[in-house]
């Protein structure tokens, strides 16, 4: 039986499967969006943490979309009302690597959905618990946050997801490592065929602009989760992840160049790591756990 659109807790357990295969083309567009040289993967390599974001793509039909871009409201994602969601973050233990050439299984549940009333209005916090199992089993363990939230906001907001965040976000520390990161049309455009991400505010500059009320195009949360990832590779290139989580604090957009950052702990397991928009206050916070 259906749940209740009207009871979004009834919404809470629900599960979804999914299967899909890891292929050498999609490692190497995977490594060369990224900007990498590494060499064409070959059956059984691993393939590199969150690359699983570009696997079990949401393969809803064209008539099925929504103006946004996305799939409309209802199937596994309750039928939350308020019309603009945006990935708040996420929190990953990694198993073991997903390997090239073999076939990996999803199962998602429904955590939590919680409503809330930000300075903004309303707000609707859905967490999706991700089990990704291959040849060798539990490979890669995700709690993923999603919000909800009406629009367009007013300029001076400070809730996930605001068109324009408030002048007030923390401002980016000193770094030992730092990236600077020019985002254009091009790297937003792969990104999104990478995840099958139909997403508009990625892409098409006059709806981002003139529909959502943003200066620009919005650089996907994921996105700057991976190139966060992408910083600990390049700079420990044979060290393996156990664990990373981040959190999206304000939006960046493809206005100005942005930072990626990292801070490695004394311990020599931990990294503290954060996106800094060009303005210097810090966008996403992150920290990775090494084995």
């Amino acid at each position: 039986m259906e749940p209740s659109s009207n009871d979004l807790s009834s919404w809470i357990g629900r599960r979804s499967e999914s299967v899909d295969r890891v292929t050498a083309s999609r490692v190497a567009a995977w490594n060369a969006t990224l900007d990498r040289d590494d060499p064409f993967p070959a059956d059984g390599d691993a393939a590199p943490p969150l690359f699983h974001f570009a696997l079990f793509p949401p393969l809803a039909r064209q008539s099925a979309l929504g103006p946004d871009g996305h799939a409309r409201r209802g199937g596994f994602l309750p039928p939350v009302a308020l019309p603009r969601r945006m990935w708040a973050g996420g929190r990953f233990r990694f198993r073991a690597p997903l390997r090239v050439g073999e076939r990996v299984e999803l199962v998602s549940v429904i955590e939590r959905i919680e409503e809330k009333r930000g300075r903004s209005g309303p707000l609707v916090f859905v967490t999706v618990r991700h089990a990704i199992s291959g040849a060798g089993g539990l490979s890669l363990e995700e709690e993923q946050d999603l919000v909800y939230r009406d629009a367009p906001l007013p300029r001076d907001s400070t809730e996930p997801g605001a068109p324009m965040a408030a002048a007030a976000a923390p401002s980016a520390p000193s770094a030992r490592w730092r990236r600077q990161i020019a985002p254009d049309d091009v790297l937003l455009f792969r990104y999104s065929a990478l995840m099958f991400n139909g997403h508009r505010i990625h892409y098409d500059r006059r709806y981002a602009t003139e529909v959502e009320g943003y200066p620009g195009l919005v650089v996907h949360g994921p996105l700057l989760a991976t190139l966060l990832v992408d910083l600990v590779r390049r700079q420990l290139p044979e060290a393996a992840l156990e664990s990373f989580r981040f959190t999206a604090l304000r939006p960046v957009f493809d206005v100005a160049p942005f930072a990626i950052c990292g801070e490695p702990a004394p311990d020599g397991r931990r990294v503290r790591l954060w996106a800094a928009d060009a303005a210097g206050a810090i966008a996403m916070e992150a920290e990775a756990v090494l084995v």
